[in-house]
């Protein structure tokens, strides 16, 4: 199994939006970014944990876990003229973009924030908080994984 970070604008999509959703499901579309639609296509499995992570508002930061329903498809958003996603190169017989699905597994009973995240000597080699990283789906380690758990346990 591997972990997962990914980031989401929390008015655009939050954790409450996917808890919302039928069976707690939904597709992960919209990855426009070469690096992390490698991740999604060919190294996320189903089962693979994920931090849902709100980016672009007040409080950036972890605020749960989802899990890994689908493995890497075509993104069909890529071809509808309609989507704020659409791509008018994408082929969709050798498709350019892939996205997941994810399952909501648990809320956090409070934003683990970004800000949070950076005092932690544990977590200096995160991805997350390297400078300049701006990508929406990135690896977490299992001892990264771990530490932030206890972060929720905590409740501080």
């Amino acid at each position: 199994m591997k972990y997962w970070l990914m980031k989401t604008e929390p008015d655009v999509f939050s954790i409450e939006d996917l808890y919302k959703k039928p069976r707690k499901t939904e597709h992960w579309d919209g990855v426009r970014n070469y690096q992390a639609r490698n991740m999604m296509r060919d190294e996320m499995k189903k089962g693979d944990q994920v931090f849902f992570y709100h980016s672009n508002c007040k409080e950036p930061g972890i605020v749960g876990i989802a899990e890994v329903a689908k493995e890497g498809y075509p993104d069909f958003t890529a071809n509808d003229p309609k989507s704020k996603y659409y791509d008018p190169k994408n082929n969709p017989d050798k498709p350019r973009w892939y996205m997941v699905d994810i399952c909501f597994k648990r809320q956090f009973q409070r934003t683990i924030s970004l800000s949070e995240l950076k005092n932690y000597k544990t977590l200096t080699d995160m991805r997350l908080l390297a400078r300049g990283n701006r990508l929406s789906v990135m690896p977490v380690s299992k001892k990264h994984w771990d530490f932030i758990l206890k972060l929720d346990n905590k409740g501080e």
